[in-house]
């Protein structure tokens, strides 16, 4: 199988008075093409440094090291206007809060329309026509009207859906989704994991999908990653990682995970946070396709 996204030993310091410090540390991993890659772990560990890393939007103080391949190409190789070429053509983002991610005086067609810009040769009215079929594949309702709305007369699910557009207007061949569900309630965020789906499928995307909720990634995604301290400790396809999880770390999240027959005089589990260990255990093959950092 051919991989659209290769990542090997991916490394990210930031310089800061007290030194540097490690928020990637050796990350190496494949999604293949139109495949599914659940990045997932808590606060801190290394996700969204990990995606901003692919995305070269890291600020100038990060030191990056390691291979990022995309269609065989090495990003870290690329010069800036090559890479904004592939920016939004050939991998987008959707950002977790869109209210800060989009602009809030510019109206949401016009937003979309500059992405359109941004990466064809087209009129001004063909890019405008663009946007709004784009706001209506997100079933956007009434998206010529919506186009002339800014973000805050839009409810969070249909600014999270503008996002969803603007990133899939140029019809990129990966996705990096960035806790797209997190800052919405459960209702909202079942609709757009729903479209995430049905879009991934209608134009055969990759899609790198970090949350730190094992039960969203479970829904989404055919592989999970598991990052904990900067490191992946484990990953694997979602059946293996769910039935037969062998990282401490792991078996946390998943206990954490409250059930319709969780019993309710128990307080909830939750993981105990733990200093990031001197010296990492090497990622082992528990089963087919299954690594862990366990000892042998």
């Amino acid at each position: 199988m051919s991989h659209l996204l290769e990542v090997d030993h991916l490394n990210v310091t930031f310089a800061t008075q007290s030194g540097e410090v490690a928020a990637v540390r050796d990350v190496s991993f494949s999604i293949p093409e139109s495949g599914t890659l659940g990045l997932v772990g808590e606060s801190g560990s290394g996700k969204s440094a990990t995606s901003l890393a692919i995305m070269r939007l890291l600020p100038p103080q990060a030191r990056v090291s390691g291979k990022i391949r995309f269609a065989g190409e090495d990003l870290l190789g690329l010069d800036d206007e090559a890479m904004r070429r592939v920016r939004g053509s050939g991998i987008s983002m959707i950002f977790q809060e869109p209210m800060t991610a989009l602009n809030p005086v510019m109206r949401v067609g016009d937003q979309v329309a500059e992405a359109v810009l941004a990466h064809n040769r087209v009129s001004e009215r063909e890019a405008r026509d663009r946007a709004v079929e784009a706001l209506r594949e997100v079933a956007i309702p009434e998206p010529d009207r919506r186009t002339r709305d800014y973000p805050h007369q839009l409810s969070g699910g249909q600014r999270q859906r503008v996002m969803i557009a603007m990133a899939l207007v140029n019809h990129p061949r990966l996705l990096i989704a960035d806790e797209p569900t997190t800052a919405l309630d459960v209702t909202i965020q079942a609709q757009i994991l729903d479209l995430l789906r049905e879009l991934k499928e209608k134009h055969r995307l990759a899609v790198l999908f970090i949350s730190h909720d094992l039960g969203v990634v479970s829904r989404v995604a055919d592989h999970v990653a598991v990052m904990y301290a900067g490191e992946i400790v484990e990953m694997g396809p979602v059946g293996a990682i769910f039935s037969a999880a062998s990282h401490a770390y792991t078996r946390g999240l998943i206990s954490a995970i409250p059930t319709l027959k969780s019993d309710r005089s128990r307080p909830l589990e939750t993981v105990e946070m733990k200093a990031r260990p001197a010296k990492s255990v090497p990622l082992r093959e528990i089963s087919s396709g299954h690594w862990a950092r366990v000892a042998p």
